[in-house]
């Protein structure tokens, strides 16, 4: 039986190191949590290379003390709580002292601070197996902490990590709720030289949402003022239009604490049942404040969950106040239509050139053109024997040139008007006679088309389903020439920094799908191209839930996940249930599907037609 001995200080401490840092993000996160306990009013974040090899978190808050600054770093050595009571109601965001003492154990760490009416502060340097070192400094009041080389002496924590794009977006998006949580506090976030976020620190929570995801989400957004049962709750929620495709930008706050709490997402999104479309989830920044005695902030090594002593107040309040601002502040869409300028009339020297339009396309839903005549909507150009001219007003009143009178010649009693220049006929198109061996009955319910498919049989016809996976087939066939649609206006994207991170991470493989974005800062993509087969406008919740997608697989990305991306596409641009659908549509629709007789269930796994045999019609009338 082996032996039970008691580990190596050292050992130890990179155990315990790995509960608490796990990434760079993680010893951010800490550390910034540390300056806004210690009452600091700025904070600035700067990093080089993800964070791996640089890491400064400067602050103004209280400073440490000389001769507190080594036990600072001491295992469980904390300001925060005295006694086991002081537990039953944490009113700070740090509380367990492991910190300090975890991040010194895999990096190399640099101190500088200086109380409120000290002369001179400290310059503290340790990490690893390095001896401490403290001296004297000059330093302004506050604390500056500065990591170098994180995870240099464990390297098989440090292969994990991800790209230094990766991680240095997971700091973003600790920071993004850090100042969402205080708005009180200015944050500053330098990355790779460059400043990537900035909030004024002014108390408004709409500052702290305009510095973090920008104008346009704060635009979408409703305030909430709400309190019951002494369960406060403030915040903004998005409108029923400004949905989402999945919950990435809900943000929980408890007494400025950021948390994730079931009970709270779930009275969020029954108080909007009934307001926005199934699949979708809304949006919302909410700060809850309660006693502190009422929460559990203990459960988590990360402190992200909560337990509540009682949640039906919590999850009334959350329910109440958002229904209330919905109701208050979910205005209808109104149209503002300028009044047109009147210009003044001059008249025309001579006749503009008439503007032949260009044939329409094949069909509305991008369907190959049925094998039928179809007939060709009139040209500007074309002759009919009533008169069909498009002229400008002006062309027709202030023509003066003189024209020579008709010939009037009678043909059997009828009197015809000749012009001065024979008109040819227009040209017909010729029918063509048709390959599809089956007969299209009609449509019904507006989602169903019938088809006399056999002498024997009825085929029913799922329109969107059929068209959703003949799109999907075509797309993966064209995997990576997908004809793409360049925009008229660049469309602006506004994602969570994971969702943000995994796109830009794989734009190449977006390009080859249609998909032409690139990186506008601060959590937003510029949309600039679209699969053809996509209407433009549904740009931004195509990239919405693909970038939700992409966030869940950014590990491990395959070609069954880039199928995913098409599926999404082809679904989108596909006919809809109960859309009103053009005959040639259907039949066009219906002529493809008998030409590829693989095609037999959409990419959900739905069939795509059923078959009624005559004889099952026959039994039911007494028949057979």
């Amino acid at each position: 039986m082996p032996k039970i001995q008691v580990l190596d200080k050292q050992i130890a401490e990179l155990i315990a190191a790995g509960e608490v840092v796990e990434r760079p993000s993680s010893v951010i996160k800490e550390l910034v949590e540390n300056s806004m306990d210690a009452g600091a009013t700025v904070i600035t974040v700067e990093i080089r290379r993800g964070g791996t090899t640089f890491m400064r978190v400067t602050d103004n808050g209280c400073g440490i003390s000389p001769e507190d600054v080594p036990t600072a770093f001491l295992r469980h050595a904390t300001s925060k709580i005295t006694r086991q009571d002081d537990l039953d109601s944490i009113m700070t965001l740090g509380f367990r002292g492991e910190a300090l003492a975890s991040i010194s154990a895999v990096s190399h760490v640099e101190l500088l601070t200086k109380a409120a009416g000290e002369q001179s502060g400290v310059r503290y340097v340790c990490g690893g197996e390095e001896e401490p070192r403290m001296e004297e400094a000059g330093c302004p009041e506050g604390t500056t902490i500065i990591i170098r080389d994180l995870f240099y002496n464990t390297p098989a924590r440090m292969k994990f990590l991800k790209k230094d794009s990766t991680e240095g977006n997971s700091i973003a998006g600790v920071l993004d709720k850090l100042a969402l949580s205080h708005p009180e506090i200015s944050f500053r976030f330098i990355r790779d030289g460059k400043e990537t976020l900035r909030t004024p620190g002014d108390n408004k929570l709409s500052s702290a949402i305009y510095g973090v995801y920008g104008k346009e989400f704060l635009s979408t957004l409703i305030p909430v003022e709400y309190e019951y049962e002494h369960v406060k709750v403030t915040g903004f929620i998005s409108s029923p239009a400004g949905s989402r495709p999945n919950r990435s930008m809900q943000n929980f706050f408890i007494n400025g604490r950021y948390i994730r709490s079931r009970t709270a997402m779930a009275a969020l999104e029954e108080a909007y049942k009934g307001s926005i479309m199934v699949g979708k989830f809304p949006a919302c920044v909410l700060h809850l404040s309660l006693s502190f005695g009422a929460v559990d902030v203990n459960v988590h090594p990360a402190k992200l969950e909560v337990r509540f002593v009682n949640e039906r107040p919590v999850f009334d309040a959350v329910y109440h106040g958002v229904k209330s601002a919905l109701n208050a502040g979910d205005k209808p869409k109104t149209m503002e239509l300028k009044r047109p300028v009147v210009q003044p009339f001059a008249p025309v020297q001579e006749k503009q050139e008439q503007v032949r339009f260009p044939e329409p396309p094949k069909t509305a839903s991008g369907l190959p053109k049925p094998n039928m005549p179809i007939q060709r909507p009139v040209s500007f150009h074309d002759s009919a024997p009533k008169e069909k001219s498009f002229h400008s007003f002006a062309d027709r009143v202030l023509d003066q040139e003189p024209k020579p009178l008709p010939e009037r010649q009678s043909t059997k009693g009828i009197v015809s008007e000749k012009p001065q220049q024979e008109r040819q006929p227009a040209e017909q198109p010729k029918p063509i006679v048709r390959e599809f061996h089956s007969r299209i009955i009609g449509e019904a319910f507006g989602t169903y088309i019938i088809v006399e498919y056999s002498q024997d049989e009825l085929m029913f016809i799922d329109k969107h389903a059929a068209h959703e996976r003949l799109l999907y087939e075509k797309l993966k066939e064209n995997s990576g020439n997908t004809e793409a649609q360049t925009l008229l206006s660049p469309v602006a994207v506004t994602l969570d920094k994971e969702e943000y991170s995994a796109v830009l991470a794989r734009r190449d493989e977006l390009f080859r799908a249609g998909f032409e974005v690139e990186d506008f800062g601060t959590g937003t993509v510029l949309v600039r191209s679209v699969p053809l087969l996509l209407d433009g406008g549904d740009a931004a919740s195509a990239i919405m839930e693909i970038a939700g997608y992409l966030a869940s697989f950014k590990k491990d990305f395959t070609t069954e996940h880039m199928d995913w991306v098409y599926h999404n596409v082809a679904c989108r641009a596909a006919l809809k249930a109960g859309d009103v659908t053009k005959t040639e549509e259907l039949i066009a629709l219906a002529e493809e599907l008998e030409q590829n007789p693989q095609v037999r269930y959409c990419p959900h796994g739905r069939p795509v037609y059923i078959l009624l045999r005559r004889r099952e019609i026959e039994r039911q009338f007494g028949r057979s």
